[in-house]
């Protein structure tokens, strides 16, 4: 067998005997203060994204137990659990249940024999200390059969020609090959209605710290060419109908000021409920995120409808990661919120050695930036990391001193 067979094939084989049996003495947790009329006061973000693609930390008995016991071991302070993707929720969702069948997904509810999951998450993580921001992983993504997407057709935005799905390149794509994924149209007000109530129902039901979106809320430069959208489109244009070109400019600054609409309104509701949750954001650059997703984040931090970004700088090479991180866009965020950056610890097919992964955080911290995220969970010590799990654990303990972290404060001007 060739190295990256062994490995996916060692990887499933052992992944959660991994994760049920690894053990690690336990160290004092972080401490916290909080201000009620400001944002909180903290030490440096020090997360990392929990999932269920390629992992089995929510499917293995006591796999979460585990997990959170030894985040807060090594002093980590934030955990964002995924709660959406694939079409369904990771929590009880009445609103999920009305419009696909499933109040939540269907594996998690076997497993955890019908119990809410997203509640037991909550429960401890309240008790280690640990910040809480629920993920919507999979934003505005749904796989083409699945039960949303079939139930609601016309929520579904596509392209030109019968263009009605783009590839991702997902974890999960690594691992099964490439695959497409069909949109919810975020200009739909259905749509809306439907992820901004997922949204509130988390805010509201759960004790959270906020809720985190990422890069895949937005659109597909290449989609918007629906009945709905161009009916839309012709509304507000004559009656012209969209430029055939995807990327002409007045036609992606339409779309993209539609989706800011809507992410105004989500911050809105968030705040009317909680006014003190955060409304955390992990994209790709500023360019990157416009260009093909349409997602003008930096507007978003101009208008003040989100408090915390985490940007995605999964490089290996040391000069890209430092530009990444320097550019304009993020040097006028850190200005107004906490702004983090997002390291990869690996994957199955590309691990990641922690001598990166230390000099990464060192670069962060040299940048005076909020902190860090790790994507993601599986990979900061379990069976596809390089190193032994004692090994990376130690590293991150080490570099996880709460000593030798300095205290910030953030307050919006």
């Amino acid at each position: 067998m060739n190295s990256v067979f062994q490995r996916v094939f060692g990887y499933f084989l052992c992944l959660g005997f991994v994760i049920s049996l690894t053990t690690f003495p336990i160290f004092a947790s972080p401490s916290y203060t909080r201000n009620s009329n400001s944002l909180p006061v903290t030490t440096e973000i020090r997360g990392v994204w929990l999932t269920n693609v390629a992992s089995g930390v929510f499917y293995m008995p006591w796999g979460i137990e585990r997990a959170i016991n030894q985040l807060a071991a090594l002093n980590f302070n934030t955990i964002y659990p995924v709660v959406w993707n694939r079409g369904y929720t990771f929590y009880k969702s009445p609103l999920a249940k009305k419009f696909t069948g499933a109040d939540s997904q269907p594996l998690l509810n076997f497993i955890h024999r019908n119990n809410d999951f997203l509640a037991k998450v909550v429960k401890l993580a309240r008790n280690k200390d640990l910040t809480i921001i629920p993920w919507f992983e999979y934003g505005l993504m749904t796989p083409p059969d699945s039960a949303l997407a079939k139930l609601h057709p016309d929520w579904l935005t596509i392209g030109q020609k019968g263009v009605e799905s783009i590839s991702e390149n997902l974890l999960e794509d690594m691992v099964n090959g490439v695959y497409k994924q069909a949109w919810l149209n975020p200009l739909h007000p259905q749509v809306q209605n439907f992820i901004r109530g997922l949204i509130l129902e988390v805010v509201r039901n759960y004790n959270v710290d906020g809720i985190q979106i990422d890069d895949h809320f937005g659109m597909p430069v290449q989609l918007g060419y629906d009945a709905f959208t161009v009916k839309l489109y012709q509304q507000e244009h004559q009656g012209k109908t969209p430029p055939s070109n995807p990327f002409d400019s007045e036609w992606m600054r339409w779309r993209a000021n539609k989706i800011t609409a809507f992410m105004d309104s989500i911050s809105k509701s968030v705040k009317a409920i909680k006014p003190y949750a955060k409304i955390s954001l992990s994209p790709n650059s500023q360019y990157f995120a416009y260009k093909y997703y349409l997602q003008d984040w930096e507007n978003w931090v101009k208008q003040d409808l989100i408090d915390e970004l985490i940007l995605q700088v999964y490089r290996s090479e040391k000069t890209s990661f430092i530009t990444e991180m320097s550019k304009p866009s993020i040097k006028s965020a850190m200005k107004k919120i906490p702004v983090a950056i997002g390291i990869s610890t690996g994957n199955l097919l590309k691990p990641v050695e922690i001598d990166q992964v230390k000099e990464q955080i060192k670069i962060v911290r040299n940048q005076k930036l909020a902190g860090f995220s790790f994507f993601y969970w599986e990979s900061l010590w379990g069976y596809i990391a390089p190193e032994s799990p004692y090994q990376r654990r130690r590293a991150f303990l080490q570099m996880f001193d709460t000593q030798a972290v300095r205290p910030l404060k953030f307050k919006k001007v």
